[in-house]
């Protein structure tokens, strides 16, 4: 089991949203450790795009466009992987989305899609992936986020899909570590990524993100993919139930008084 802790090489992962933000920096660090990953996201073009340019370089990677929020395209997802041979080892429930705004604005509909989109698609998932992923010393890995385990000034619903999803990485954890399955989560604060360019942008609020921050800057992906990373590996075979935080310090910044130790 650790010949290669550092190595994914003989082994499968399926990422979801992998064409951009931490997803795509995820995709390509399984790759770079060896790894055959099949990934998806919503876009055809961007998942043509992402497959020819890994596969170019040379790793081996295969696209499939659909919705994980919709469970029909997780039913099509896991039809095809289960086609693949060899069986998975790896699954990264990295889609997320949010929309921030106070908790009274959201309609019913709103509150529904983001559930199904951050919580539902990586719990089905996982649920779908648990036996082709058995006994294989498999590993799978949860893209939570700092606003599950404190508050943000980001949307109610988003938090509470991140929480959960928290709690859904330890019970699955102790119920399935007897079929060799570890189920890790990380938390990242403020990534730059699409979604966080988005309230970024607002140059009074990053000054605010960064003051919090006591590393002092805003995180890039491929940081939270190497945390990603590590947790598939076998270097990391006796982790499991575990939520890595990955914000320069944010979430242990007490009070702060300039100029005082």
């Amino acid at each position: 089991m650790m010949e290669q802790p550092w190595s994914l090489v003989g082994k499968t992962a399926l990422v979801t949203g992998a064409t951009r933000g931490i997803g795509r920096a995820v995709a390509e660090q399984l790759l770079g450790l060896g790894a055959r990953v099949v990934f998806t996201a919503r876009n055809g073009e961007e998942v043509v795009e992402r497959e020819s340019a890994w596969t170019k370089a040379g790793g081996s990677a295969m696209g499939v466009t659909g919705d994980v929020a919709s469970s029909e395209d997780r039913s099509r997802l896991l039809a095809l992987v289960d086609d693949l041979s060899g069986g998975l080892d790896i699954l990264v429930n990295n889609v997320g989305t949010n929309l921030r705004r106070p908790a009274s604005d959201y309609s019913n509909d709103e509150i529904r899609a983001l559930f199904a989109t951050n919580l539902d698609s990586a719990f089905d998932l996982s649920r779908l992936c648990v036996d082709t992923m058995s006994d294989r010393e498999a590993a799978i890995v949860n893209v939570a986020s700092v606003a599950g385990l404190t508050h943000l000034c980001t949307g109610t619903p988003y938090a509470m899909t991140k929480a959960a999803m928290i709690q859904m990485t330890r019970n699955l954890a102790v119920e399935w570590a007897p079929r060799g399955i570890r189920v890790n989560a990380v938390a990242p604060w403020y990534i730059d990524t699409p979604l966080a360019r988005q309230v970024l942008a607002d140059a009074e609020y990053r000054a605010a993100v960064i003051d919090r921050t006591p590393m002092g800057r805003i995180g890039v992906p491929k940081e939270v993919a190497a945390a990603v990373a590590f947790l598939c590996l076998p270097a990391s075979s006796y982790v499991t139930g575990q939520c890595l935080v990955v914000d320069g310090g944010f979430s242990v910044c007490g009070l702060q008084v300039p100029g005082r130790p």
